[in-house]
């Protein structure tokens, strides 16, 4: 991932690369999900054994680790941008990548980054964050919450794209159709209220703009009041 490995480590194949595996094995992982991937598919796609690809990666896991960091696009640039307004487009670039490759949740989505493309997200984060007068240890903090608050959101879209079984009315729509089955006012008052005052919404604004703004508002407060005691600091 670091273009500091000469070649393959048995023995390099003319015309393959870690780059060339790893894109053979993020388009399997588009079309099939994570469950589809195989090491002999991601061979045959390549036209070469199974064994050839071990010059490159030595288990599965590793090539998931490289897949990981290949399908990260380039994170935003910060510019001379104000800390919220850039964390803001930060963390939704986050969560909407995460979104369109779902099965980039299923490997060990909270890890920390370790190829070149990750870190260059979190470095982008630190380094706006410090700007803004923030220690380097307390940058790291918020940079992890946002990230985290960026996949729980991926997650939670994927959840109700598919658990929801009611076919007639998927995301949102169906999983207040399915809770308007089940809950009552007696055994979930709170939950009832909110499903009478349509708290989750109609549509999948619930999770795509409007309440995601919110909760990422809700968590630059703490940071704004972080910040300020930084500043009245002697």
């Amino acid at each position: 991932m670091w273009g500091r490995e000469p070649g393959a480590r048995r023995g390099p194949r003319p015309g393959l690369s870690l780059g060339l595996v790893t894109e053979a094995a993020i388009a399997i992982a588009d079309a099939k999900g994570l469950a589809g991937l195989r090491m002999s598919d991601v061979a045959a796609r390549l036209g070469v054994s199974t064994m050839a690809l071990y010059g490159y990666v030595a288990t599965k896991e590793e090539l998931l680790t490289a897949m990981v960091d290949a399908a990260v696009p380039d994170p935003p640039e910060p510019g001379t941008a104000h800390w919220r307004d850039y964390l803001t487009d930060w963390t939704r670039a986050h969560r909407d990548h995460l979104a369109g490759r779902p099965w980039l949740l299923d490997i060990s989505p909270l890890t920390p980054p370790a190829g070149p493309r990750g870190l260059a997200w979190l470095d982008r984060a630190l380094t706006v964050l410090m700007r803004s007068g923030l220690a380097a240890d307390e940058a790291v903090n918020v940079a992890t919450t946002l990230s985290a608050y960026a996949t729980s959101t991926a997650a939670l879209l994927r959840g109700l794209q598919g658990s929801v079984e009611d076919e007639a009315a998927p995301g949102v729509a169906g999983y207040t159709a399915t809770l308007d089955r089940f809950v009552d006012a007696e055994n979930y008052p709170g939950l009832s209220e909110a499903l009478r005052s349509e708290a989750f919404g109609q549509g999948d604004d619930w999770v795509e703009d409007a309440d995601f703004a919110f909760g990422l508002n809700l968590l630059f407060d703490g940071v704004e009041v972080l910040i300020s005691r930084r500043k009245e600091q002697p």
